[in-house]
This record gives structure tokens, sequence and C-alpha cells, in this order.
């Protein structure tokens, strides 16, 4: 009893200087945008984000913002025996990872004469941080208590925001729904955290994936609300002049495909008359994280079907045939299975956005070429080395990805 009690204060204690330390730390940095510029970018910011169209910005924020916590709040939430505690420690990560990000965020992008300025769009971006944070945190569920969670959630935040200006800004990549930066870079942070705090004695103890009938109640709420919100995610810092929104388009079919995939192969490889819910989460994640950089590309509509088909195929061999291996041979524990669901779709969807980027024409995107990918539109990059950048992101996330979670492990 006495350790439940230290432990309990001392959670207590670490809210209560992580969110005075944010509060000072607001105080001192963070402002308000000026009304006057069009949103927080205006000429003086160094910014990788275009200025959005404001009739936008806030039905998009709050797609985001419940993407954020419904949906991956209610995708932890499906495992029998960490269900409702692990709800509220997603929302307790989200609480603090939003007010962390938009520091760290802040400092990188909206920094100007000692001042950050916030936006709707800072918050988005948060948001975005927050889903990473969100998906290391699935594949550590029911072996960290909520102070380590906290703690991974302050380091991070950080490595993300870090690993997406290096993305972003410095490489100049295009990725509008967070392929590498939210789902490949979230995945293996967390499998390599995983991997550092591996107890050999949790492997006697089989991890008990999913019981009974409430967790599935669960799963189907989270997989509901995947389906409304995420075409709004993956295209929330996508950049509209009245176009198409071809971010929106291109995941919907995604996630169409992915879930037929599901069902293709789940009676196949497993004895099962019925389709489990958490098979087609599984897959509609995986479809989703699959068109996170390709989605504002030309892919056409029968190569997001394609794309989120073969996504949705990796989810359950992943399971059947991948995490057996890992878990024997490597040692990781993945209680939610990140890397069947957003680590390897992200890898597939960052091959594929490196292809798509290849084949970029002028004649192809007409004005759109500005938009999605303004370095090759001014002809200072041709689609080639686009291309190359694009491509060299991955080892690049990859590397901070394990570097990051050995070091927060």
């Amino acid at each position: 009893p006495e350790d439940t009690t230290a432990s309990r204060l001392q959670l207590a204690g670490l809210c209560f200087l992580l969110q005075i330390l944010t509060i000072i730390l607001f105080a001192v940095f963070v402002r308000y945008s000026p009304e006057s510029s069009s949103g927080p970018c205006s000429q003086q910011l160094n910014c990788s984000w275009k200025n959005w169209d404001l009739g936008f910005q806030h039905p998009r924020f709050r797609h985001v913002h419940l993407q954020a916590l419904l949906g991956f709040g209610l995708l932890v939430a499906f495992l029998g025996r960490y269900g409702p505690g692990s709800v509220a420690i997603s929302i307790l990560i989200v609480a603090f990872a939003i007010q962390w990000a938009v520091l760290i965020q802040g400092f990188l992008y909206f920094f100007l004469n000692g001042k950050i300025y916030v936006g709707a769009q800072s918050m988005v971006s948060a948001d975005f941080c927050t889903a990473a944070v969100l998906i290391s945190t699935g594949a550590l569920l029911g072996r960290v208590n909520p102070m380590q969670m906290l703690l991974l959630t302050l380091l991070g935040v950080t490595l993300f925001s870090i690993n997406e200006y290096v993305l972003l800004s410095l490489m100049g990549i295009s990725d509008s729904g967070g392929c590498l930066t939210v789902h490949t870079f979230g995945a293996y942070f967390g499998l390599m955290v995983s991997r550092i705090l591996h107890q050999p004695h949790m492997d006697k103890r089989k991890e008990q994936q999913d019981t009974g009938h409430q967790p599935d109640v669960f799963a189907v709420l989270g997989t509901i609300y995947l389906w409304i919100f995420w075409p709004s995610f993956a295209s929330a810092t996508t950049v509209r002049n009245n176009a198409e929104p071809w971010a929106v388009l291109n995941t919907y079919f995604s996630l169409v495909a992915s879930t037929l995939a599901a069902s293709v192969l789940s009676p196949v490889l497993y004895e099962e008359s019925t389709l489990r819910m958490v098979q087609i989460q599984d897959a509609t994640l995986a479809g989703a994280a699959v068109m996170g950089m390709a989605g504002e590309m030309l892919v056409t509509p029968f190569g997001a079907l394609i794309a989120g088909f073969l996504a949705g195929l990796v989810p359950p061999l992943g399971f059947r045939f991948l995490t057996p291996v890992l878990r024997s041979r490597l040692k990781t524990q993945d209680t939610c299975g990140v890397h069947n669901v957003h680590g390897l779709p992200g890898i597939l969807g960052a091959l594929l956005g490196t292809l798509l980027t290849a084949l970029a024409t002028a004649d192809a995107y007409g004005g759109r070429l500005e938009l999605v990918f303004p370095l090759v539109a001014q002809g200072s990059r041709t689609a080639t080395d686009q291309a190359l950048c694009q491509l060299c992101a991955l080892p690049v996330t990859l590397l901070l990805a394990s570097l990051g979670g050995c070091l927060t492990g």
C-alpha cells in the first residue's frame, strides 16, 4: 500500500511540475498571432506550412482534434486488461502533449522576435504530434506506468518535432498526412522503447490480446471515428485554393480497399467464420497510414485502391508471421501491434510517395505542382531530386526514431 501511495503522489507531483513549467514557458513566450497577418505564417516567419484558406481552418482543426482524442484513445481501449485505464492515460498524454508540442514546434516554426505566435494551425500541428506519441504508447501499454508515459511524452514530442523539422523544413519533403512523421516515427520510436524495456518474465504470461465483449465495443467506436475523421486528418495541412481535396478522396479509396483486404486474409489465416472488429480496425489504420505521403499526390483512384489493398494485407500477415518472430528473436513486445499497423504501412507509403514524386510532371499536376512540390515548381529541384529527398527521409526518420527510442527507454 505504501508503494502505491508513493507512486500516486509521484504522479501528482510530476503532473504539477510539468503544468507549472508549461504555464511559465507560455507566459514568457506564447502569444496569439496578430490578426492582421494572414494566419500565423506571416512573411518573416520561416514556415514549411502555407497560408491556409481560413474558412477551412476550424472544422478541420475540430476533426483532427477529435481524431487524436477519440480515434486513438478508443483504439488503445480494445485490450481487455487495460481498457478504460488506458483511455484515461491516453487523455492525460494528449493533455500534456498538446501543450508541450505548441512550445517545441513554436520554437522551430513560429518563433519571431523572441515570441511564439500561435493560431489554429499550431494546434493542428500539435495534434499531429500528439497522434505520433499515442501511436508510440500503443507499443508499451501495460508495461509502463503513467509517470513513465508522461516522461515518454516529454521526450517523444521533442524528438518528433526535431524529426518533422528536419524532414519538412531542411529536406523540403512533402508529407502532408504524416506518413513518415506520424506513423513511421511513432511506431519505431515506441518499438525501440519497448525493446529497451524488455522484461523476460513478461513473456511467460502470454500477452492477452482482447477479451470479451467490452473491448469490441471500443474497437467499433474507434474504427467508426477513424472512418469519419481520418480523411480530414490526412488533408488537414494540405493547401486548398478551391482545388479538389485529393488527400480526402485518396484516403477514402485506400480505406475501403484495405478493409476488403482484411476480409480476404483473415478467414484464410485464422480459423474463424466471422471477421473480428479489431481486424477491421487494424486494416483501416494501415490503409490510412499508406496514404499519409501519397494522399495529396496524383495517385489516381485505382492507384489508391491498389495501395490500400496492399496495406490492408500487411496487418493480418504481420500478426500471423512477423510478430512471433520479433517477439522471440528481437524481444520486442508490441501490445497494440503498432509495427504491423503503422510502421510497415508507413514505410510502404513512403516508398509509394517516392515513386509518385519521381513521376510528377507539370502537365499532370498543373497549378497544383506549386502546392504539392513547391521546390520543383520553382525550378530549384527536379522531380528526380525531390524523389531522392523523399526516399532519404525514410532512413533519417528510422534513425531518429531508433536513437530517440533507445535514449528514452
